[in-house]
């Protein structure tokens, strides 16, 4: 059979892989939206059938590591592109999609009628490059092809052909995927990570061990460092909360991804709050999409760790505390600029790259009693990644340009990609003599380079990092 990547090659997002069978049956591994600013990948060249670099009506199946928008997010365009199969997935995964991809079709109807403005003002301009903008109609047809899988039950989707999802942690109903099929008379097995997630974290499962492998496609986000911050999460919050909120009387600025990110920081809160350690200062959720997922997150809370259960069992509710305060309309958002007193306000996008987050760093940014707190990834030439840098003093949103005088912190307790020590641990339930292969994915180059040096010593010399649009046979 061959393998073939097609995304998340020497970056980190835009998963996408294809599986080809000898019989010519194809299954395509996630279908992830490239979310690189600086990405060269060029879509329109002579390789390409549409949004593809595949024919879309030749893949058979789709298996769904997980619901972030890096890899469920072109599923609407393969349908528009041909694609008639089924999608599979955890439930949990298909609910989360579901909210991503309308969120994600909304964006690009903004897009479409920007671009009409542009159209109408400028007699140059010739024609709308709405190519993948996907509206709610293709995300209502996709949908309605999910088939949602529980965990650790072996699907045959084929004659000789079988799916295992194994609970990865990282974010609710994510899943490693562990694919055994019937090759040249010989039954093989590969296994995609997905993203790994990290032990210990707040609401979700540790991820689980996956059985013997052939072959081993691996994310490798942290491949060269561990995570900075061992601290508890609750600690670490309520130091940060004491020196923006109550040591001055300032107020604490998160951006957030909305499904994931979001949730662990309104239970790490709640938690916090009913320690009575402070006092509950406002909390403004500034996310309709964060919202939505969190009722997700409740639906599905049997699904989570033991402590969240018995959180959950102990004091009910899950996210929800005094002087929390979801906001809905943009007008509300916008008010709370006006906001007088210490808060937390949450928002998204986590990178601050567009979303509500940007009006609240510009309306922040040059406030000196103002804290923002980054705790998770941003790609580069992201607003996000630029004040994680710490060496920007001056920063253009919305055509400003403003000084950071506002105070910058960054934590990483809150990332769910596992460190190199949980991707170390992941990769030692596998006998080196028996994997014939390990094909790192889902990192930057230099990321990949470090963690197969790491791989080597440990006695893993059969580590490869494809290329874009490499193919394997194995």
């Amino acid at each position: 059979m061959r393998l073939t990547f097609y995304g998340a090659v020497r970056k980190v997002t835009g998963s996408k892989f294809l599986l080809e069978l000898d019989d010519e049956y194809r299954i395509l591994i996630d279908c992830g939206t490239d979310l690189d600013t600086k990405s060269d990948q060029n879509n329109e060249n002579e390789n390409y059938f549409g949004n593809f670099p595949f024919d879309a009506s030749l893949i058979n199946l789709v298996l769904l590591t997980h619901a972030h928008i890096d890899h469920s997010g072109q599923i609407p365009n393969l349908y528009v592109e041909g694609f008639e199969g089924q999608v599979l997935c955890t439930s949990p995964t298909l609910d989360l999609t579901e909210l991503l991809l309308y969120d994600a079709a909304s964006l690009n109807q903004n897009k479409l009628k920007k671009l009409e403005k542009i159209k109408n003002r400028s007699k140059k301009f010739r024609a709308i490059d709405s190519k993948g903008l996907f509206l709610s109609r293709q995300v209502k047809e996709a949908i309605g092809n999910f088939v949602p899988i529980a965990f650790n039950n072996r699907f045959r989707f084929k004659e000789n052909g079988y799916v295992t999802f194994i609970p990865a942690g990282h974010l609710l109903g994510a899943a490693h995927l562990l694919i055994e099929v019937m090759d040249g008379g010989v039954m093989k097995k590969i296994c995609f990570s997905g993203d790994i997630g990290r032990e210990n974290y707040p609401l979700l499962v540790d991820p689980q061990k996956i059985p013997q492998v052939d072959y081993l496609v691996m994310e490798s986000t942290y491949g060269r460092r561990g995570h900075y911050n061992q601290e508890n999460p609750e600690d670490l919050l309520e130091e940060i909360i004491r020196e923006a909120c109550i040591d001055i009387p300032g107020r604490l600025i998160i951006p957030a991804f909305s499904v994931g990110r979001t949730q662990a920081m309104l239970y790490t809160l709640n938690r916090l709050y009913a320690k009575n350690v402070i006092k509950p200062i406002k909390v403004f959720t500034d996310s309709p999409l964060a919202k939505a997922s969190t009722k997700v997150y409740e639906k599905y809370s049997k699904s989570l760790n033991t402590a969240a259960r018995e959180f959950k069992e102990d004091n009910d509710l899950l996210f929800d505390f005094e002087n929390l305060i979801y906001l809905e309309s943009d007008k509300a958002s916008r008010e709370i600029s006006n906001h007088g007193e210490p808060c937390v306000i949450i928002s998204s996008s986590g990178m601050i790259q567009g979303g509500r987050i940007e009006h609240h760093i510009e309306k922040n940014i040059e406030n000196p009693y103002a804290t923002i707190l980054l705790i998770g990834y941003a790609t580069e030439g992201s607003i996000g990644a630029k004040l994680a840098s710490g060496e920007i003093k001056e920063l253009t949103i919305n055509g400003k340009k403003l000084e950071v005088r506002a105070r910058i912190r960054r934590i990483d307790v809150f990332s769910g990609h596992g460190d190199i020590h949980d991707l170390l641990r992941f990769i030692s339930s596998q006998e080196v003599s028996m994997l014939k292969n390990v094909f790192l994915v889902h990192g930057d180059f230099d990321s990949m380079v470090s963690f197969k040096e790491v791989l080597n010593q440990k006695g893993f010399d059969n580590v490869l990092i494809p290329e874009l649009n490499q193919s394997y046979e194995i």
